[in-house]
């Protein structure tokens, strides 16, 4: 006998899941294994492509700066060197201007001038990484060599450290040219989620924090990135997975130098993905076409290594915000 509701409502006997759940259900779980099998797959082929570098150098591959295919002798200290050099100018570039960006959009600018100052924000996204790697080359480098490189040469010339810093062939091609071109490109995409998550924040806590006298400064930084840093650090990792990944805009402007010979900016360098661009195609297959797998490998790794500290930092985050409260 089935029991009544205690409201009066008539008793409902339980449905069955229907076919269509099942089979949508199947195919979440065959998306998620599918996703899994990949990334599984692109692991172990990249450790079998790269096995005969591994035997050959071990991790000492990592700070070896020889690379010479003539002596068939390879190390990645200058293209993990240039890869992760220009990462870290691109983000102390893109981060500030789209924090400024999304802070403009969503608390500054006039409502008429959000959307289509969006928009152009958006559009930028759209343009191909050649296009920005061909502005580099024959616009942008000439105009770093002219106005930054050469009057700092001038400028710290006899200064010891500083003098190290800025040497180089005055051409506007090597790290810092290579590391502004992408911040330029990923400034859109973290922009972007800024804006997004700094909108999510309910107008009622930045209502109440003006009502109490705040500034805008004020609002946002102790009302709108509390409440979003979340997003605010995942816009700020894709725009870095950005740069390490990032191909063709850098081979036209790093230089693709494979010697390390000063710790200068403006030296010309390599990043790992440049040099799998220029090389692969014609990399004899043993030791040097093993190597430059190597290298493909180390840039998996660096991502992945990149993912995890940001969910460490996401977390402490989390912590030191429960320990406020």
């Amino acid at each position: 006998m089935q029991r009544s509701d205690p409201l009066g409502k008539p008793p409902t006997a339980k449905r069955s899941s229907p076919w269509a759940d099942k089979i949508f259900s199947s195919l979440a779980h065959a998306a998620a294994l599918l996703t899994l099998g990949l990334l599984v797959a692109i692991i172990a082929s990249l450790v079998i492509g790269a096995m005969p570098a591994i035997r050959e150098y071990g991790l000492s591959f990592l700070w070896r700066s020889e690379w010479d295919p003539v002596k068939n002798s390879y190390g990645g200290l200058v293209m993990i060197y240039g890869t992760l050099m220009t990462s870290f100018i691109a983000l102390c570039i893109a981060v500030p201007v789209s924090f400024g960006i999304a802070l403009f959009l969503t608390e500054l600018s006039p409502h008429w001038l959000r959307r289509p100052l969006g928009i152009a924000v958006e559009l930028l996204a759209a343009v191909p990484s050649i296009v920005y790697g061909m502005w580099g080359l024959l616009v942008f480098s000439p105009v770093l060599s002219t106005f930054v490189q050469r009057p700092l040469q001038k400028l710290f010339g006899d200064v010891p450290v500083l003098r190290d810093l800025v040497s180089g062939a005055p051409v506007g091609i090597g790290i810092l040219s290579a590391g502004i071109i992408l911040a330029i490109m990923i400034i859109p995409f973290i922009a972007s989620v800024m804006r997004d998550v700094f909108d999510v924040t309910p107008p009622m806590l930045k209502e109440s924090a003006y009502a109490l006298g705040a500034t805008t400064w004020e609002v946002v930084f102790k009302v709108v990135l509390p409440y979003t840093k979340t997003g605010v650090v995942g816009g700020v990792m894709l725009g870095l997975g950005r740069a390490i990944g990032e191909t063709m805009a850098v081979t036209f402007v790093i230089g693709n130098f494979n010697q390390l010979n000063s710790l200068s900016v403006f030296e010309a360098a390599n990043s790992i993905t440049s040099a799998l661009a220029n090389e692969f195609a014609e990399a004899s297959e043993g030791l040097h076409q093993a190597s430059l797998i190597y290298l493909g490998l180390v840039l998996f790794f660096i991502t992945f290594v990149v993912l995890t500290l940001s969910k460490l930092l996401l977390s402490r985050l989390k912590k030191g915000e429960g320990s406020r409260t």
